[in-house]
């Protein structure tokens, strides 16, 4: 005969005991009609049990509301932030701030942002002497 068969036939019986007596107590308070103990302990149960679920659906519409995806508008690298908040650019280190769900310079009062553009050189009299005698710029203002 299998030596383990006596082991399985065995039960283990010491929760059942803490079980009956909660089962008792619940009788016991419904039979003098404290009922609605019982009641506020089940739904109490019943909303931590939920609660959880309720917390990452919640935090996932947040979530979809408040995250911001774009390009920096300095380097053009891909950025992801929280709406209205202040960032730094990963890739040229410029900061950002997002407005209105987009990404745009924080720049000082009285910051003049101006664009770089390259300049050929031409000589006004035709020959190419290495130096540069005129150049045309142009200051854009955003």
């Amino acid at each position: 005969m299998n030596s383990n068969f006596s082991r399985l036939a065995q039960t283990n019986l010491s929760n059942l005991g803490c079980l009956l007596s909660l089962v008792l107590i619940a009788v016991g308070l419904s039979a003098v009609g404290l009922g609605w103990v019982i009641n506020g302990i089940f739904i109490i149960i019943g909303l931590v049990a939920l609660l959880p679920f309720v917390a990452v659906a919640v935090i996932g519409w947040w979530l979809r509301r408040n995250i911001v995806t774009g390009a920096c508008p300095v380097c053009a690298a891909e950025l992801t932030s929280l709406n209205n908040s202040q960032v730094n650019c990963v890739s040229c280190g410029e900061p950002l701030e997002v407005r209105s769900r987009q990404f745009q310079r924080v720049t000082p009062p009285g910051t003049v942002d101006v664009e770089a553009v390259t300049v050929d050189v031409v000589d006004v009299d035709g020959v190419d002497s290495g130096s540069i005698k005129a150049i045309d710029a142009e200051i854009v203002d955003d």
